[in-house]
């Protein structure tokens, strides 16, 4: 029997591909991906239209076909709710605390990428099998940039690590602005930390390297704040309210040099407490290089937001008003430490596929070749809430330490 191939640029192509392309982007293997939480069952209806993940990991999806370029899609917060008890017979009618719920809007935008397969004499292969390798291409591509746009939101910026695999252009590229969509904020003054005794990106030196008593000192500030980050609450954790969980990504310097500061005792400890807390949830997040001290998982990250001596640093002032460049003084690598409702990713509807995702496909070149391209639509933004008056990240702080190269 004939194989059925549908023709370039066929609606039947673009429906088909748009859903198989976000499919496969979701499922690539990435941090991200292991940050966020699960989707909520939902009516069929209201599951099209817009959908929010779980506000328990790190980073929350909202999904709404109903927005496009250019619009806002509102982002929801969970509050713990307060006040006082009502004691005896004290009427409880009109005492009653309401559910406290706080909203971010994120901006979208079109974000494009094409592939171009070559010409006939170079393809000797089906337009299905073309079709195949770009969906497996176009979705590692998608992975790449969804993860450098996570962690370049998270550490409040886009550091000076370069290399082949890095899509996100640094700060000073005239098009970094509109490649991030939403403002790349630097870490709010009450959620960053910094190793030793330094203050600031101007006052660490080459003595305050990554440390274990750096992550008891976030940890105690932790316990200590009147609103915390969310704990990070995962699927068969038996610790989950006893031992809130937190996880710190650190780079692999800032690894290395945690190891040579830790003696062979506490490093057999840092690693042995991460398998005991991770071998009931099974979850990604404890498989490969991770420790854990203090409550805090600690999980090495390839890429890194990372200043040389020298670079411009962005840091908000105390009251979290204003924005003013600082220089790192020395070779700095910034520690990102996550809770629940960290970051958003927002989906939007795309006009021609009407799903999140657009396939494309047409013939160029005299229909010598043919051009496969994905749109999204899509935003991702730190959230954000408002603590006695100075603007908050809700679920992520930082922590940077000296982290040379390791001789």
């Amino acid at each position: 029997m004939a194989q059925t191939v549908i023709p370039v640029g066929h609606a039947m192509a673009r429906k088909l591909f748009s859903v198989a392309a976000f499919a496969a982007a979701q499922r690539a293997p990435s941090f991200s991906k292991n940050l966020t939480g699960e989707a909520p069952q939902q009516a069929d209806a209201e599951k099209k239209l817009r959908g929010q993940t779980s506000p328990d990991m790190p980073i929350v999806r909202v999904t709404d076909l109903s927005k496009g370029a250019g619009d806002k899609v509102s982002v929801d917060l969970y509050n713990l709710i307060g006040g006082k008890p009502i004691m005896g017979d004290k009427k409880i009618a009109g005492n009653a605390s309401s559910l406290s719920f706080s909203s971010q809007e994120l901006t979208l935008n079109q974000v494009r990428k094409a592939v171009d397969p070559g010409g006939r004499m170079t393809q000797q292969r089906t337009l299905h099998n073309l079709r195949t390798i770009a969906v497996a291409n176009l979705a590692g591509w998608w992975g790449r940039y969804m993860d450098q746009m996570t962690l370049v939101h998270l550490g409040g910026a886009r550091g000076t690590q370069s290399g082949d695999d890095w899509i996100v252009p640094l700060e000073s590229d005239a098009d970094f602005t509109e490649i991030c969509v939403n403002p790349v904020l630097p870490p709010s003054p009450n959620r960053r930390f910094y190793a030793a005794d330094a203050t600031g990106a101007a006052s660490l030196d080459n003595t305050d390297y990554l440390k274990l008593k750096d992550i008891d000192k976030v940890r105690s500030a932790i316990d200590e704040m009147a609103y915390p980050p969310p704990p990070i609450r995962l699927k068969g954790d038996p610790a989950a309210d006893e031992e809130p969980l937190y996880m710190m990504m650190v780079t692999a310097r800032q690894w290395y040099w945690l190891l040579q500061n830790t003696d062979s005792q506490n490093w057999r400890t840092f690693l042995a407490a991460a398998y005991e807390r991770g071998k009931f949830t099974n979850h990604p997040l404890f498989m490969g290089t991770c420790g854990m001290w203090n409550g805090i998982l600690l999980k090495k990250t390839k890429r890194c937001i990372r200043f040389a001596a020298g670079d411009t640093v962005r840091e908000y002032n105390a009251a979290g008003t204003s924005i003013s460049n600082a220089t790192a003084a020395v070779a700095t690598d910034r520690a990102i430490i996550l809770g629940g409702q960290a970051l958003a990713i927002v989906y939007g509807k795309n006009q021609k596929s009407d799903y999140y995702m657009n396939w494309h496909e047409e013939t160029t070149d005299h229909d010598n070749t043919v051009e496969i391209s994905i749109a999204a639509m899509n935003g991702v933004s730190k959230l954000k809430f408002d603590v006695g008056g100075v603007p908050t990240d809700h679920g992520v702080m930082t922590l940077d330490s000296y982290a040379p190269v390791p001789a």
